[in-house]
């Protein structure tokens, strides 16, 4: 007998290591061993001043639970024939997990470096404001997703098969909670592991992983991709090569364009990341005294407010916000400052930070037309450069206090930080283009109202956040999801414009390693 039952339990009962007992104790069940609990959803429930966690889980009586082997059905593809993958981020090592599963082999090519050599590289940018092209927090194995905050939900259920994507992660180390709790994430401190992991899957099965092969140019032979060439003068062929080199690869937009490859100026968004002290948004979210106990999780905070400009109306909007978190330099090339967040695990830092965003139209890069259709890209590079000019000419980045922002002063001082290059105090009207600086004013003010705390001086934004998604998309076929004008080419994931986050981009990944066998290898 399976009954589903809908619980709720206080934090110290949800988040302990006795949450099947407590689900048993609440069920009026007996713990034995003819009993089994299996956790379906775990959420918070913060809205009255007593905070609840919902659960809903199934319960066994004299039988066993459904199976939950998270293995995969993974041929041996040494003598298979090859796909070139280019990017080893989520779509890259997805797609190359997908296609050992159908029997063909892949070849993934990844300018940068493995996840333990890559560390050097962040320490670098950290600590002596050197930026690697080629390693950085953006490129290198596992993408921009490696050392990010690891959340794991997507809007993009319809996409593909999410709980795939999260029993492969299980599979290869992540926790099983990301099976079940409402909002799962793994964290910076766990990912590089389960990166390597999933690597050493696709090694293990004959496919084949590259670190330090840039891709410099294309093989075109009319209408048709037929490999790539690497900046160590080598050439791979193959019959079908997935694109999946994420947001930041503006030296693959430029070469898309250079050999007159269609690609189209994309919306993006762009902003600035702002910081708060964690226990300020525990106690407006969880309605405490900002000390939420030893089982609450760090809390987090969705925000989105309308802005009317020049008769125009738009978003201003939360994104990747990282509770219990640090902000972290992401330039992919010297000379601009990017921000991002993380958290670990645990999300135990003093900080928590978040995107504030607004979004960028085709209709705002009038002065970028000459670029055609990488406007949007120039437009956010200049943008970058402008935060490094103004923060120094280093790594430091620009920073202001939030209701200084708002009331348009320039802060005396800065508060403590979890940007490890530093901040430089300074009107943020200088580097942030008018119309993002007056709609990220308008709705700090409204998220002030929704939130009773948020816009305090005890926060700073410091900028800036510009690489929300890809400037660029790179078109492909509905059905085919080929390139509409290249055979061969398919283009997939975050850099494409086809995904935004680690698991939209890995579901992206496999559906487009299903797409190329079902077009070129059946």
């Amino acid at each position: 007998m399976k009954k589903t039952v809908t619980l709720r339990l206080t934090p110290e009962e949800a988040f302990s290591t006795d949450l099947h007992t407590h689900v048993l104790k609440k069920s009026a069940f007996q713990s034995s061993d003819c009993v089994y609990v299996q956790i379906q959803k775990r959420s918070i429930d913060a809205r009255k001043k007593k905070v609840w966690v919902n659960i809903q889980a199934d319960i066994y009586v004299n039988e066993l639970p459904d199976s939950q082997s998270f293995s995969k059905e993974y041929r041996d593809v040494r003598n298979s024939e090859e796909v070139i993958i280019i990017g080893a981020g989520p779509a890259g090592l997805f797609a190359a997990l997908r296609l050992i599963e159908l029997g063909v082999k892949p070849i993934v090519l990844e300018r940068g470096k493995d996840v333990r050599a890559r560390r050097r590289d962040l320490a670098a940018i950290n600590k002596e404001h050197i930026v690697n092209p080629e390693s950085n927090y953006c490129f290198g194995e596992g993408g921009a997703g490696t050392y990010s905050d690891g959340k794991l939900y997507t809007r993009s259920k319809k996409r593909g098969d999410l709980q795939r994507i999260l029993e492969i992660l299980v599979a290869h180390g992540a926790k099983d909670d990301i099976l079940y709790d409402a909002h799962p994430h793994i964290g910076t401190n766990k990912l590089p592991k389960i990166v390597q992991a999933l690597r050493e899957t696709i090694v293990e099965y004959g496919g084949e992983v590259r670190f330090d092969s840039k891709v410099v140019d294309f093989i075109i032979e009319q209408d048709s991709l037929k490999g790539v060439k690497l900046l160590d003068n080598s050439f791979i062929n193959a019959k079908a090569i997935l694109l999946a080199t994420g947001h930041s690869a503006r030296d693959i937009f430029h070469l898309l364009n250079d050999r007159k490859v269609k690609i189209e100026s994309k919306p993006f968004a762009l902003g600035v990341r702002v910081e708060h002290p964690q226990a300020l948004i525990d106690s407006i979210q969880y309605s405490c005294d900002g000390d939420r106990g030893e089982y609450l999780p760090a809390s987090s905070y969705a925000l989105v407010n309308q802005t009317y400009l020049d008769n125009e109306q738009r978003g201003v909007f939360s994104f990747c916000m990282c509770p219990g978190g640090f902000i972290v330099p992401s330039a992919t090339s010297p000379g601009e400052v990017v921000v991002n967040g993380m958290s670990p695990s645990r999300r135990d830092s003093r900080f928590a930070n978040s995107g504030i965003v607004v979004a960028v139209e085709n209709s705002d890069l009038k002065d970028y037309s000459k670029y055609g259709e990488l406007a949007a890209m120039k437009f956010q590079q200049k943008v970058e450069q402008d935060a490094f000019r103004l923060g120094g000419e280093t790594q430091v980045a620009p920073a202001q206090r939030l209701v200084d922002f708002v009331n348009g002063k320039i802060s005396n001082q800065l508060n403590e930080t979890s940007y490890q290059p530093g901040l430089n105090s300074v009107d943020m009207r200088t580097v942030l283009p008018e119309f993002i600086h007056a709609r990220l004013k308008m709705a700090f003010k409204g998220f002030g109202k929704k939130m009773k705390g948020y816009l305090t001086n005890e926060a700073q934004i410091v900028g800036v956040e510009s690489r929300t998604s890809s400037p660029v998309r790179v078109p492909r076929d509905k059905e085919t999801l080929e390139h509409v004008e290249l055979k061969g080419l398919f283009p997939c994931g975050e850099g494409a414009g086809y995904a935004g986050g680690i698991v939209s981009a890995a579901m992206d990944g496999e559906r487009c390693a299903e797409a190329i066998v079902n077009k070129y290898y059946n």
